[in-house]
């Protein structure tokens, strides 16, 4: 009975990472076949880089284990690219022309495994560099910054060269919330980071100073 709970409380959390990769896998695409311009948005927000870099971060620092972490995260990420291409295989988007954007005839399996190679790779110094993010302090805080600088650098890239009139304001709306949400994170870490720092010297107790004896010469 002990080895079988053993084996279920193991077991339980990496099925969990693997189901939240399955469903990240599917928010991005199945979000964007909708006009609702909140589900456009986040359709977006799931199927660009840097949510994906965060999904594999936030696994490797869930793990304490960074050898855990590296493969956790890398298979998860995986099995997120395997689920995306394979949701877009199923149901591909048809516009008003009748036109399959995305199916079997439009190189998505070549696509599929050329990203689910790349997300089993990158993955792994992800969930290492997530897992090294629980290093308290400011040794730690170069890690923690990792995922905001992704997202401010990713969202700086696509609003000077994708943001045009025929994409409408959702996608520029995305990137500019995007853009100050990351740069409002990487304050806030920074802030917390040095006020840490900055408490824990002042509340240290004092090193006992050690004194020298001092030996009488008068006898």
């Amino acid at each position: 009975m002990k080895i079988a709970h053993s084996t279920r409380s193991r077991t339980a959390p990496i099925a969990a990472v693997l189901g939240a990769g399955a469903l990240l896998g599917i928010v991005g695409p199945f979000a964007s076949k909708s006009d609702n311009p909140a589900l456009q948005a986040v359709g977006i927000v799931f199927s660009v880089g840097w949510s994906w870099a965060c999904f594999a971060f936030l696994v490797g620092y869930s793990r304490r284990s960074r050898i855990e972490a590296s493969l956790l995260a890398s298979s998860a990420l995986a099995v997120g690219v395997v689920v995306y291409y394979l949701f877009k295989f199923l149901s591909p988007n048809v516009p008003a022309g009748g036109h399959v954007i995305s199916g079997a005839g439009d190189g998505l399996t070549t696509r599929a495994l050329f990203w689910g190679v790349a997300a089993f790779a990158i993955g792994a110094p992800v969930g290492l560099l997530g897992s090294m993010a629980r290093t308290p302090g400011i040794g730690g805080l170069g890690f923690r910054l990792l995922v905001p600088l992704i997202a401010f650098a990713e969202a700086s890239l696509r609003l000077a060269v994708e943001v045009d009139d025929s994409q409408g304001q959702v996608v520029e709306m995305v990137w500019v919330s995007v853009l100050a949400l990351s740069a409002v994170a990487i304050v806030l870490l920074m802030g917390q980071t040095v006020w840490s720092w900055r408490h824990g010297r002042g509340t240290r107790p004092p090193v006992p100073v050690r004194r020298r004896a001092v030996h009488n010469k008068f006898k």
